[in-house]
C-alpha cells in the first residue's frame, strides 16, 4: 500500500501547470489541503478583501479537486500543526508545496521540514530569486540590473499540462465547511463592488484571455485611468490562479509589443527578491537614513488619514482612486501612486499606515509588491523615487485625462466640464457635498521638503 502525499496549496490554487500537484500525483495518492492560517503570518494576515476573494477561489479549486477524483480538505488554526494531524490521520509521511518567499511560509516551511519530508516546488516566479544574480555572485538591490540579468534567464520552462487524475488516500480525512469559515461580509456586505471580479482559475484564464487582445497597447492605455487598459490580472497571479510562465509565454506569443507588460511581471520577481534578502520590507525602511524623517501624528493626522481613506480629501483624482478601492478592491496603478504620495508627502503620513490599508483593501495585496511599491514612492526603500519628487496630482490627473474616471467614482463632480473636473476648488467652482482639499498642493510641498531637510540635519 502506497502511503498517500500531501499537497498543500497557499498561494497556488490551481491545477494547471502545477508543479507540487503534478509530482504529488506521479507518487500515489494525494491529499490536497488548504489551511486558513490566522496565527503564523500574525500582523500579516491576510485583510478583508482578500479574505472575500479566498472564498470565491477555494470554491473553484474545491469544485476541480473533486472532479479530479481527490476532494479539497480545508482546516483552519496554526498550518504546521494542522499538516502534522493531517499527516497522522491520513498515514502521510511527504508533503508538497510550492515555495513561498513571505518570511512567515519560509519559517514554516523550516520548521515543517524538521517533522515531515517536505518537498518544495517552483511556480510562483518567473525565476528563484537566489538565481537571479550578479556576474560576481551578488544579490540584486536594484530593479534595473536585476531586470536585466532575468531577461537573460527568459523564457520561463514551458508550462505543464493539469493533472487529469487524483488517486484518493485509503483513509478519507475530516474537512471544514468553507462557509463556516464566514469569510465573505454580511453585515454590512461591502462586496457588492467585487462581482467584477471571477475568482478562481478559469475566472484567470477569462482575463489572460481578454488581456491578450489588447496587450499590444499596454504601454500606452495603461498610463490613463479611464481606459481598461490593464491587465486585471494581478489578484489572479497573487492566488497562483494561473501561472506566471503561462502568463509570460501567452503574452509573448499575443504581440511583439508585450514587452512592457513582461517587464512589469519581472518587477514582480523583483519584489520578492526583495522581501527574500529584508523579510522585513514591509515594516523597516531600507533606508536606514530614512528613519530620521518625522512623521505627522496626533488627532490632525488622524483625521486626514481618514479623510484620504474615504476619498475625501478634496483632489478629484486622489478622491477617485481611493473610492474605486473601497468599492472593487482595486485601484488603477498609477491611480495607486497618485494616491499614495498625496499621502506620504502632502499629508506626510507614514507610508507604514497606507500600506496597511491596501493590505486591507486589496484584492491583491501581495507582501512583496505592496511593500516595495509604498517604498519606492516614499524615497525609503532601497530602489525608488526620490521623497523630494513629489506628484502633482492637479497635473496628473489632466495629463492624463482622468475626467471620466473621475465622474465615474466621484459623482458629486460628474457634471463638471474638463476644465474644471481635475480642480474645481483651484477654478473657484464650488460642488455642494465636495470638501475643500485638505492641503494646498504647494504648501503640502513645502512641508515635506522642509521635514526631508530636518531630518538630513
Amino acid at each position: 500500500m502506497t502511503a498517500p502525499a500531501i499537497l498543500w496549496f497557499r498561494q497556488d490554487l490551481r491545477v494547471a501547470d502545477q508543479a507540487a500537484l503534478a509530482a504529488a500525483a506521479r507518487e500515489g495518492p494525494v491529499v490536497p489541503v488548504y489551511v486558513l492560517d490566522d496565527e503564523t503570518p500574525g500582523d500579516w494576515r491576510i485583510g478583508g478583501a482578500q479574505r472575500w476573494w479566498l472564498h470565491h477561489s477555494l470554491e473553484a479549486l474545491a469544485a476541480d479537486c473533486t472532479r479530479l477524483g481527490s476532494p479539497l480538505i480545508l482546516r483552519r488554526g496554526e498550518a504546521v500543526g494542522e499538516i502534522l494531524t493531517l499527516a497522522r490521520q491520513v498515514g502521510a509521511e511527504r508533503v508538497h508545496v510550492t515555495r513561498q518567499y513571505e518570511p512567515w511560509w519560509q519559517a514554516a516551511d523550516e520548521a515543517l521540514s524538521q517533522k515531515l519530508d517536505l518537498v518544495a516546488h517552483g511556480g510562483a516566479l518567473l525565476a528563484p530569486p537566489d538565481q537571479v544574480r550578479s556576474g560576481t555572485g551578488g544579490r540584486y538591490r536594484i530593479f534595473t540590473p536585476f531586470w536585466r540579468a532575468l531577461a537573460q534567464q527568459m523564457p520561463p520552462d514551458d508550462p505543464h499540462p493539469a493533472v487529469r487524475k487524483l488517486t484518493p488516500p485509503d483513509k478519507p480525512a475530516q474537512s471544514d465547511c468553507l462557509d463556516d469559515w464566514d469569510l465573505l461580509p454580511a453585515k454590512p456586505d461591502w462586496s457588492k463592488g467585487f462581482r467584477v471580479w471571477k475568482p478562481g482559475e478559469k475566472g484567470a484564464k477569462a482575463a489572460l484571455k481578454d488581456f491578450a487582445d489588447h496587450v499590444a497597447a499596454y504601454d500606452h492605455d495603461r498610463n490613463f485611468p479611464s481606459i481598461d487598459g490593464s491587465s486585471r490580472l494581478s489578484p489572479h497571479l497573487h492566488f497562483g490562479e494561473i501561472s506566471i510562465a503561462r502568463v509570460w509565454h501567452d503574452m509573448h506569443a499575443a504581440s511583439r509589443q508585450a514587452g512592457p507588460y513582461l517587464r512589469e511581471l519581472g518587477w514582480r520577481d523583483f519584489a520578492t527578491n526583495l522581501i527574500d534578502q529584508q523579510p522585513h520590507y514591509a515594516e523597516k525602511n531600507g533606508r536606514a537614513g530614512m528613519d530620521k524623517l518625522h512623521w505627522r501624528t496626533g488627532k490632525a493626522a488622524d483625521a486626514d488619514f481618514r479623510a484620504w481613506t474615504k476619498g475625501l480629501t478634496g483632489y478629484p483624482i486622489v478622491d477617485a482612486g481611493m473610492r474605486q478601492l473601497w468599492a472593487t478592491g482595486w485601484m488603477h496603478n498609477r491611480v495607486r501612486m497618485i494616491a499614495a504620495s498625496f499621502l506620504i508627502k502632502h499629508l506626510l503620513i507614514d507610508w507604514r499606515r497606507g500600506e496597511r490599508w491596501f493590505w486591507e483593501t486589496l484584492v491583491d495585496a501581495d507582501y512583496g509588491n505592496n511593500s516595495v511599491n509604498w517604498q519606492w514612492v516614499a524615497g525609503t526603500g532601497t530602489d525608488s523615487s526620490p521623497f523630494g519628487r513629489i506628484m502633482a496630482p492637479l497635473t496628473q490627473s489632466p495629463k492624463f485625462d482622468a475626467a471620466g474616471y473621475i465622474r465615474e467614482w466621484v459623482p458629486e463632480l460628474a457634471k463638471l466640464d474638463n476644465k474644471d473636473i481635475h480642480d474645481p476648488h483651484g477654478n473657484g467652482v464650488t460642488v455642494k457635498g465636495y470638501p475643500e482639499p485638505l492641503i494646498g498642493h504647494r504648501e503640502g510641498r513645502e512641508r515635506a521638503l522642509a521635514a526631508m531637510a530636518k531630518a538630513r540635519g
